[in-house]
């Protein structure tokens, strides 16, 4: 969903004009209330009481049911984080600020007065190196994170993103859910307006490959052989979707996603098609099967494992989400793999074959690191990148899905295919990039959504030897803890919005 900064028109909740008792709100609590027609949510951290629109400008969630951490107000659906003083989006997914209002305390009422006067965000010091030419390669969630960071920082030399995709930067989780499910327009799906990058001077080159880089003069080379100079440069080239090396893969009705123009072919095929079949239970795979299933076509999902998600959610979670797409219609044919593809069907390696008018292949992606790669950065499944996401040559950065980065919490180098990690790492770069030493510290944080079933995961977990479980899987309420050596390494939930922040600020605390 694009994100505009807006009020929501409300009279849910008190007039916080009028004054609410202190003592009503105990510290780390939250109101929900209006300002005339604006809902707005009181909010009390120690004896400071702040007003803050109420809707996240992500995809407007209701900040009232979030949470209160150090100065930062946080978002129960996404994890999206504000500035309690300022509205300031301080990190993704959320990319723009919230409204805020004056409070009064007086004899013992808080009193919400006029709007608060926008106040800029604070800006990285910069040296006297600072860079005049910075270039973005990578038009995906990374690469217009760190180019939105950058103007919001106050940067105002020549920034320039090249992008080989032929669509400006887009909502990518959109394209596998709502938007494929037939339940967003189009309109949601664009990160900003084409106006966004005239007004801050974003000279956005879509449909323009690089080839090379030239580390030592400082220039990237385009197709045809024309180059751009840059003071910093930021690869976030992302991932590609893995294609199989299977007889038909290449037929007009196959098809892997990861762009608007994917999924558009994919939502044309579907208006057409009576059944498909889906290669793989990933979290894309499983999302695109629900997303068919709601526009009514017959789908079945072949994969290699014993459950769906298994290595990445453990057997409980798999097992449920299993039982979750039966209950919609899916069929699974798991323990099985295609061996080809005709113009009607999918040959399965146990024999059989199953009628299909549409294929969608998701079986995983790989970095994207061939740019990198040639121009001798050091590779190791990914990009390797240090705690300040440098990618070990003068002025080069890395973020996104490339990146491979030394994790505090595990001890170990991890790369993480994530939206809002990539996002994170887009802002902190950027930041980097102008001068500052921040360390990447954000705990990784993803959602999927199966139908009316959204699934939270915060930290990284890529073997555990302990999951512990609180509440009820079947009935759509609980939170797991993954634990490897007593220590919790990552949690996921369904439905426990609040325990998913307070366990992302455990994790950032070092906590287990």
């Amino acid at each position: 969903m694009s994100e505009q900064p807006a009020s929501e028109q409300s009279d849910a909740g008190p007039d916080l004009t009028q004054g609410v008792a202190a003592d009503a709100l105990a510290d780390g609590g939250m109101l929900a209330g209006h300002v005339g027609d604006d809902a707005v949510v009181l909010a009390r951290r120690g004896g400071e009481f702040f007003a803050l629109a109420a809707a996240c400008t992500h995809y407007h969630g209701p900040l009232a049911e979030g949470v209160i951490v150090g100065d930062t107000l946080r978002c129960p659906w996404h994890h999206a984080c504000f500035d309690l003083r300022t509205g300031e989006a301080v990190r993704a997914p959320a990319l723009a600020p919230i409204a805020c209002w004056a409070t009064e305390l007086r004899d013992g009422t808080v009193y919400v007065r006029a709007p608060a006067a926008p106040r800029t965000a604070a800006r990285v010091v910069r040296g006297n190196d600072a860079p005049r030419r910075i270039v973005i390669v990578g038009g995906g969630a990374a690469g217009f994170a760190a180019a939105e960071m950058l103007r919001r920082q106050g940067y105002d030399g020549s920034l320039v993103m090249v992008s080989d995709d032929d669509a400006a930067p887009v909502d990518r989780p959109n394209l596998s859910k709502d938007y494929l499910a037939g339940n967003a327009p189009e309109e949601w799906i664009p990160l900003r307006a084409a106006q966004f990058y005239a007004d801050q001077r974003i000279d956005l080159r879509l449909k323009t490959p690089v080839t090379g880089i030239d580390a030592k003069a400082r220039e990237v080379v385009l197709a045809g052989g024309s180059r751009l100079a840059y003071d910093r440069l930021l690869l976030a080239t992302g991932a590609e979707p893995v294609r199989l090396p299977l007889p038909g893969f290449d037929l007009p009705h196959v098809f892997t996603l990861r762009t608007l123009a994917d999924c558009r072919a994919i939502i044309a095929r579907a208006a057409q098609a009576r059944c498909a079949v889906v290669l793989g239970a990933s979290f894309i795979g499983l999302e695109v099967a629900a997303s068919l299933r709601t526009r009514g076509l017959e789908v079945h999902v072949v994969a290699p494992e014993a459950r769906p998600m298994e290595r990445v959610l453990g057997p409980q979670l798999g097992d449920f989400l299993r039982r979750l797409h039966e209950e919609h219609g899916v069929i699974f044919h798991l323990q099985d793999t295609a061996a080809a593809l005709d113009a009607q069907r999918v040959q399965l390696a146990s024999g059989g074959a199953i009628d299909a008018e549409l294929v969608v292949a998701g079986v995983g992606v790989r970095p994207r690191v061939a740019l990198a790669e040639r121009a001798g950065l050091a590779i190791d499944r990914g990009v390797t990148v240090d705690a300040h996401l440098e990618a070990g040559a003068p002025g080069i950065f890395a973020a996104g899905d490339i990146a491979r980065w030394p994790d505090a919490r595990s001890g170990d180098a991890i790369r993480v295919e994530h939206w809002v990690v990539a996002q994170r790492q887009g802002q902190t770069a950027a930041r980097n990039m102008l001068g500052a030493r921040e360390k990447f510290d954000a705990v990784p944080f993803f959602w999927s959504q199966h139908y009316d079933v959204p699934i939270n995961y915060v930290g990284h977990a890529e073997r555990w030897d302990e999951i512990e479980i609180d509440g009820d899987i079947a009935a759509r309420d609980c939170l797991l803890r993954f634990r490897r050596a007593g220590r919790v390494l990552a949690v996921a939930s369904i439905y426990r919005d609040r325990d998913s922040l307070f366990a992302e600020a455990e994790l950032e605390r070092g906590a287990s």
